[in-house]
């Protein structure tokens, strides 16, 4: 039976369209279910850089988010750049499809701010240009953008081989009905022959509220860093899933304190360099202004059927019952062979107290 999920939570969750199709025509499907629309919007992420002494560039790829026939959001399709082994960078890039390159992420907002998704390559940087007053100029395929000195702002280039198959489904908060809304999501992307791809994997976004306070964050922190194996064992985390991390040793230290202090798990966060990129996402709940104030789980597998997604989230979500709760998260036994068996106990010991 599949559990039912009390929290809030959104979901993203990693598809690969099939050979000749793309996360465009997913969107425009799901839009012609829904009696909605589609409405394209850019994805901001990194990319490695081929530019010496640049190791990475800021870039916008084209999204797409779908909505019903009351205009309410149905969902977002997106890019991922860490799905890689499925597709073939040899294949010409698909005509229309191309990526916005810059190397700083305040000039990315900018960039992003005051361009329309929709238009083409060719056009896409124009009102850029404008606020620097210079002119866009061609170099094959490439639009560049320079300043009156002679220096790159940003570029527009094609994207890269198959670069349209990878679709990361983003979810807006489901606070009820979670089967059913994802099932609405994952039953035609089955039909249309989507797959998991091989680094895939699944995030929960739950709201970070209850968790702002320093005892659950620290009682997050314990369950993330010490019972690390455990929960991968249990959630069959895919070892082939990248951007994920242990959780930084200086944070870890003070959430085992007796009495942790926000501060004190700021100052070890930043000490500890943490950003998204690791089992747990904490960012949100350590700064004044967060973006989304959620705490993101970043280690379930890929999946493409509801009940597979829900069967881990429902154990993910009274793990983080327990750590709402003013008492320490336990340490593992000293026994790994024991530990995912304890981490199930603690977990039904918290569903009998709901």
């Amino acid at each position: 039976m599949t559990p039912e999920l009390h929290r809030r939570t959104g979901f993203e969750i990693e598809l690969l369209a099939p050979s000749g199709r793309s996360r465009l025509a997913l969107a425009q499907d799901l839009a012609a279910r829904h009696g909605g629309q589609v409405r394209p919007v850019w994805h901001q992420d990194t990319e490695p850089s081929l530019v010496p002494e640049l190791g990475r560039f800021r870039h916008l790829t084209q999204g797409f988010e779908v909505s019903r026939s009351d205009g309410t959001q149905l969902c977002t399709l997106v890019d991922d750049v860490t799905l890689l082994a499925d597709v073939d960078p040899r294949v010409p890039p698909a005509p229309g499809w191309f990526r916005i390159l810059t190397d700083d992420p305040r000039l990315l907002r900018l960039i992003a701010l005051h361009t329309d998704p929709g238009v083409t390559a060719a056009t896409a940087l124009d009102a850029t240009a404008a606020l620097w007053r210079t002119e866009v100029t061609q170099h094959g395929d490439v639009f560049r953008l320079d300043d009156e000195r002679g220096a790159t702002i940003a570029m527009a280039a094609p994207q890269g081989g198959e670069r349209e198959r990878p679709c990361e489904i983003v979810t807006p908060p489901l606070a009820t009905d979670h089967h059913a809304a994802l099932e609405e999501l994952l039953g035609p992307a089955r039909e249309m022959g989507f797959t998991v791809p091989r680094e895939a994997a699944v995030h929960l976004h739950v709201d970070g509220g209850p968790f702002r306070a320093p005892r659950a964050l620290a009682n997050l922190v314990r369950l993330f860093a010490h019972w690390r194996e455990p929960l991968r064992t249990l959630l069959q985390t895919n070892p082939n899933c990248r951007r994920l991390a242990p959780l930084p040793d200086q944070l870890v230290k003070v959430a085992d304190g007796d009495s942790p202090a926000e501060a004190a798990l700021r100052q070890a966060a930043d000490e500890g360099e943490l950003t998204k990129y690791f089992d747990v996402n904490l960012t949100q709940l350590l700064t004044d202004t967060p973006v989304r104030d959620t705490v993101e789980i970043r280690i379930l597998p890929g999946a493409i059927t509801a009940d597979e997604i829900l069967a881990r989230a429902g154990l993910v979500e009274l793990l983080l019952d327990r750590c709402a709760t003013d008492a320490p998260f336990p340490y593992p036994p000293g026994d790994p062979a024991e530990a995912a068996e304890s981490l199930m106990h603690l977990a039904a010991s918290t569903l009998g107290d709901r």
